[in-house]
């Protein structure tokens, strides 16, 4: 169901409730307080944001929002005389010019929202760059952020933590499943300029690290629907905990085994599953583009995803994933 519209106002910032989209966004405020902006902001898969923008909007920031998913909307708010700067590394391939557009790409593997952030203002809150960039699954691209930035190991250590748990919030059909709406956890962050500090402060980062750790509990019986040599796909109940910890799954599958593929995909109620794909070799095999087959798919190279898949299209889902990255050999299916 589309939420209401918000009320007019001059400034919007629109972003992703993952932990790329709120620490692109934290480190963007940092430097430019906006605190008459408006949030628009939901569940990580909740991305068509800009249609909850009114025209005649005069400023709208955007991050971490795919533009193929809010390219009607965008040229709405753009003809209504905003401007707009437009942060993402998703599928752009409707991007059109505007005068009004200043629009911040880049999709390669290594690149997350948060990371072109930093790029536009000079490193100046690199260390929040960092934290999105483990969120996002980006380790050895993170660990060399971290290096950059003069944190040593341990401190690494606690970031990976802290941009991991932010990111396990944003899993969940609704607001309901998740711990904390992402508004209000980009609200407690956004005091803090040092994340360390944030992690030693907060009641909030004590919260969703017991939730995470709950959670994490759970998932030590899970086993693969399906599987072949370089890659597998794992089906989780239709349950809260296991929305909140699919994509915890997906990163952790990924991490300890280099170069496979991975398919996590979440039942819901009408028996129809939410998807979340990991590419062992996002250049070869983008993630992407076996999700694009399919209706609300869509994402990256290296991740991406799939809203709702029929029941009825599971057998056509794990076949596509099977030929999309290649997976021969002996099958190994469990009911």
């Amino acid at each position: 169901m589309m939420k209401p519209t918000i009320a007019p106002a001059a400034r919007y910032d629109v972003f992703n409730g993952d932990a790329d989209g709120i620490c692109a966004l934290h480190q963007l405020r940092l430097v430019r307080p906006a605190d008459d902006a408006v949030l628009v902001t939901g569940v990580k898969r909740d991305i068509a944001l800009l249609r909850q923008v009114p025209t005649g909007a005069r400023h709208v920031v955007v991050l971490d929002i795919s533009l193929d998913a809010n390219t009607a909307d965008l040229r709405r708010v753009l003809d209504g005389g905003a401007t707009v700067d437009y942060y993402d590394h998703h599928a752009a391939d409707d991007a059109f010019p505007h005068s009004g557009l200043r629009l911040h790409w880049d999709p390669t593997p290594d690149v997350c929202t948060s990371i072109l952030v930093d790029r536009q203002l000079g490193g100046r809150h690199r260390r929040w760059a960092v934290v999105a960039a483990y969120g996002d699954n980006l380790m050895g691209v993170a660990s060399a952020l971290a290096r950059g930035a003069g944190v040593r190991e341990q401190g690494a250590a606690a970031l990976a933590h802290l941009g991991q748990v932010i990111n396990y919030n944003a899993y969940g059909d609704s607001e309901a499943d998740l711990h904390l709406p992402p508004a209000t956890l980009y609200r407690a962050l956004a005091p803090y300029a040092d994340p360390f500090q944030f992690i030693a402060d907060s009641e909030e980062y004590r919260l969703l690290s017991a939730g995470y750790r709950e959670d994490c509990q759970r998932l030590q019986a899970a086993r693969p629907h399906w599987e072949r040599s370089g890659g597998a796909v794992y089906l989780l109940p239709d349950a809260p905990w296991a929305r909140r910890i699919s994509g915890v799954l997906a990163n952790r599958l990924a991490a300890q085994h280099p170069g496979a593929s991975f398919a996590i995909l979440g039942e819901r109620a009408d028996g129809s599953f939410v998807v979340s794909v990991r590419s062992g070799a996002p250049g070869a095999y983008s993630a992407c583009d076996l999700c694009r087959r399919f209706d609300t798919g869509g994402g990256r190279m290296a991740a991406a995803g799939i809203n709702r898949l029929p029941g009825a299209q599971l057998d056509r889902f794990i076949d596509a994933f099977r030929q999309h990255f290649e997976l021969d050999g002996v099958a190994c299916q469990a009911g």
